[in-house]
């Protein structure tokens, strides 16, 4: 099974050991992996922000780099989700559109790929650890993943997954939310550390980098000793 590696802006510049990590594990469960340097952003940054027009282009240079992948995965629910917006974007344009869906219809994120396409729950993997869960806003509402990486943690030997309380809250992310709103942002994301600092565990483990770097950034400012850990990093360990 051939695996196109969709690794996302955030994975590039700030968590290289994220896209490693999911690169190893996919090998590791039978995938052979390419990497298409042609890949920039999604375009959800500016499309998020209101400017359609200006993101159009870079859909469509992401629609071309991706066209002859078979399987397209990422370890981003979001970026995946940006992917799957794309067909009702370019709705009204018939040569787009048509390749805008086959890209959706091929993308997954890392877990979804994992649980429902190679059909695993146990990846062999092994942490030694008191962990909580994350659940980021884009992967479980709008792309609808909500148990593969549950299902996958709940096998990792010696993990102890603590629930967490209001997980569905937002952590104050929301890609330029938190610089046009940073106020804002900043309340809600103390409420998220605190809510994680009450589970008592020691590593908080997410699906979404932008997520994990606003929680691990305001973890580390209060000096809290909670580790935070991308699922691949925790998924690629044995």
């Amino acid at each position: 099974m051939k695996v196109s590696l969709f690794v996302t802006c955030l994975v590039d510049l700030f968590s290289s050991d994220v896209g490693e990590d999911t690169v190893e594990l996919l090998e590791k469960l039978g995938c052979e992996i390419e990497f298409p340097e042609a890949q920039t952003c999604c375009g959800q940054p500016a499309y998020n922000s209101g400017f359609l027009k200006e993101s159009v282009e870079t859909m469509k240079h992401m629609i071309q780099t991706f066209e002859h992948s078979e399987y397209v995965v990422s370890p981003s629910g979001s970026c995946i989700t940006m992917f799957k917006e794309y067909p009702k974007i370019f709705k009204d344009d018939h040569v787009w559109s048509i390749k805008a869906e086959k890209l959706a219809s091929k993308s997954y994120e890392l877990t979804q790929f994992i649980v429902d396409v190679l059909g695993m729950k146990d990846v062999g993997a092994k942490v030694n650890a008191k962990a909580t869960y994350h659940t980021s806003c884009h992967m479980t509402r709008l792309l609808g993943v909500k148990d593969a990486p549950l299902e996958l943690l709940k096998n990792v030997k010696g993990l102890e997954v603590l629930p967490l309380p209001h997980s569905q809250d937002c952590c104050g992310f929301g890609g330029t939310f938190s610089v046009k709103m940073a106020d804002i942002s900043e309340q809600m994301v103390d409420e998220k550390v605190k809510h994680v600092e009450d589970t008592g565990a020691e590593l908080l483990i997410g699906s979404d980098c932008g997520c994990l770097m606003n929680i691990g950034g305001r973890i580390n400012r209060q000096g809290k000793q909670v580790q935070v850990k991308h699922i691949a990093n925790i998924l690629n360990q044995s």
